[in-house]
């Protein structure tokens, strides 16, 4: 039996550029249409990008100029044309249409072009995803999923898998989905981490990567019930080794994002100073440099940051009280008679602007005094709280890592000092702007004896941990490892305001649909 290849003919409008003055056929939606006197322009998106298509009476035929016209949003269409470099347009590049087929004519969209409540935006999530802002994360998101396999093999890690049902828990049940199992009680994974370590014993060095779940019911912009992890865990490692991976690790990630999401991160309006400063060392700070910080009690590049929180917020209150008295005006000119349509327009979009702007001081005029009070009040001893993690990265451009923690704050399996057993071999990543935690991880406690005391002392049941237990006495090395919340990771790259834009379909407290 003879086969014959066949050339699989659909075009992307991301392969335009290399199509400049052919004829070309593109499939998609439509995202925009605006008609001038003999004219139809049409913004196609097609899942690759987004591009200008022009219709012209007479230069295609009249049903399908009279086609052309009648297209609503998220009209599905088939057209051909001609590529024309313009670099006005997006992409630099537009098709002068020659044809046109209407594939379906969509109903009324439901997310027309004005504004509207997150609420909504979420309950039409399966519509929202179309919008560019959603569609540039996504893809965002994309690069650093295939970055982190990209990094963890060519380092030479090994993927493997843990188990979504597991009969344990790695931190305590009270933040866990429980199921019935066959009968038995089973938790939805909130960590892959201790088959991790299993794991590394056979291969050396793995990672996993799949979904977790914690059942905290938390609305804050930094949680999630479900969401991803990347869990690497290293045999004969120790925790200077984890968090030069861990550096090494995200300056990768963040590199990529720089070299292959300019488009995105233009399109999101992403300010990449940040991320560009993130590709130098990360400052590495103990639980105690951290907690002086924390206190103004130690600056950092000559900022205090009870001084510097306190002066943002006076130049936040004269933002408010500026902007406001900007609106009024513009307002009140409104208001009179005489005004041309253009004017008119401008000074609304001027207001909508400003508006928006005065939400986001109105916020940071409700959250410093927090952070102020949190700050000054911070008990020694304590974990950190995402007020402490906003106070402390504010006052650096690149992610930060504090390392040996109060034993009591962490999780049980991790190694003491051995200089001083008080603390934990820990470490944190905050990132900057606010964005606090990323990561978590640290060196494994190694010691049999010592791990079922901290069971013991966590109120673990024993029974749960005897497999784990035999990662010990059967050829036990000193190991480490990290996890990385995918989300969180996002968010802090394309800098949103809240982790439920960075998943495609959130499943948080209050939300399971769509």
């Amino acid at each position: 039996m003879q086969f014959i290849k066949k050339k699989y003919l659909k075009m992307y409008i991301k392969e335009l550029p290399a199509y400049e003055g052919k004829e070309v056929t593109l499939r998609g939606w439509v995202a925009n249409r605006r008609d001038s006197k003999g004219l139809v322009f049409i913004n196609l998106r097609d899942g690759s990008g987004v591009c200008q298509c022009i219709a012209e009476a007479g230069k295609i035929s009249e049903n399908d100029f009279e086609q052309a016209g009648k297209l609503s949003l998220e009209s599905a269409i088939e057209l051909t044309g001609t590529v024309v470099k313009d670099e006005r347009q997006i992409g630099g590049y537009e098709v002068h249409v020659s044809k046109l087929t209407v594939i379906q004519l969509a109903e009324e969209f439901p997310i027309a072009k004005k504004e509207h409540g997150i609420e909504f935006l979420m309950d039409n999530r399966h519509l929202w995803l179309r919008s560019q802002r959603q569609w540039a994360i996504l893809r965002i998101r994309n690069t650093i999923i295939y970055s982190i396999h990209q990094f963890f093999q060519k380092e030479g890690f090994v993927q493997m898998d843990a188990p979504v049902f597991t009969g344990n828990a790695c931190e305590g049940t009270t933040n866990l989905f429980e199921t019935d199992f066959y009968g038995s009680p089973a938790y939805l994974s909130q960590s892959g981490q201790l088959y991790g370590e299993a794991m590394a014993m056979a291969f050396g060095k793995i990672y996993t990567f799949g979904p977790t779940f914690r059942a905290e019911k938390s609305k804050t912009r930094r949680h999630l019930s479900e969401f991803w992890m990347i869990e690497p865990e290293m045999a004969f490692y120790d925790i200077h080794q984890n968090m030069d991976l861990i550096e090494d690790f995200l300056h990768y990630v963040i590199r990529q994002v720089l070299d292959n999401c300019q488009n995105e991160l233009k399109l999101i309006e992403r300010d990449t100073s940040v991320l560009e400063s993130s590709l130098k060392k990360f400052p590495r700070l103990t639980y105690d440099e951290a907690v002086a910080i924390i206190k103004g009690e130690k600056d950092v590049n000559g900022q205090n940051s009870i001084r510097s929180l306190e002066k943002e917020l006076a130049e936040v209150e004269a933002k408010i009280t500026e902007l406001e008295a900007e609106i009024a005006e513009r307002e009140a000119r409104l208001a009179e008679p005489g005004m041309k349509k253009g004017e008119i327009n401008f000074n609304q979009n001027k207001i909508a602007t400003m508006k928006n702007e005065l939400k986001d001081y109105e916020e940071s005029r409700r959250n410093i005094p927090q952070w102020i009070e949190s700050a000054k009040n911070f008990q020694y001893g304590n974990d950190l709280g995402g007020s402490d993690e906003t106070v402390i990265t504010r006052l650096f451009d690149v992610p930060v890592m504090v390392y040996d923690w109060p034993h009591e704050v962490k999780a049980f399996y991790l190694k003491r000092n051995p200089d001083n057993p008080r603390f934990a071999r820990g470490v944190d990543v905050l990132a900057p702007e606010g964005y606090g935690e990323i990561v978590g991880g640290g060196e494994r406690e190694t010691n049999e004896q010592m791990l079922r005391e901290k069971i013991i002392e966590h109120q673990l049941p024993m029974q749960d941990f005897e497999w784990y237990l035999d990662l010990r006495r059967y050829g036990s090395v000193p190991h480490a490892g990290f996890g990385l919340g995918l989300e969180r990771l996002v968010t802090w790259l394309c800098k949103l305001k809240h982790v439920r834009e960075s998943i495609p379909f959130p499943r948080m407290y209050g939300r399971l649909l769509p």
